[in-house]
């Protein structure tokens, strides 16, 4: 399993955009609401389930797209199923560590 991450210091915090890898480039579309998954955004490196775990643990603020790279997330005990939201049945879940 890979994901795509892009990991960036925003105001003195880790922010991390990660993506199921079959994701990266394409649009979800819903009724009004698009969802642009973009290499810019999610795209620095492609990174495997173990280094994706350590990414997940070590930022703040966690921007995450796609069925794998939440269920990993929710596997290791960051974020909670009340957080997910979905577009056409893609889940995304954005998380703030305090």
């Amino acid at each position: 399993m890979q994901f795509s991450v892009r990991v960036t210091d925003y105001q003195k915090n880790i922010m991390l955009n990660m993506c199921d890898l079959d994701l990266l480039g394409k649009e979800i579309i819903q009724d009004k609401l698009t969802m642009n998954i973009s290499k810019n955004y999610y795209g620095e490196k492609i990174v495997n389930r173990e280094e994706a775990k350590t990414l997940l643990q070590k930022s703040s603020i966690i921007n995450m797209v796609g069925k794998d790279s939440v269920d990993l997330s929710l596997e290791i005990g960051i974020g909670s199923e009340n957080g997910i939201k979905k577009i056409s049945n893609i889940p995304f879940l954005i998380i703030f560590k305090m």
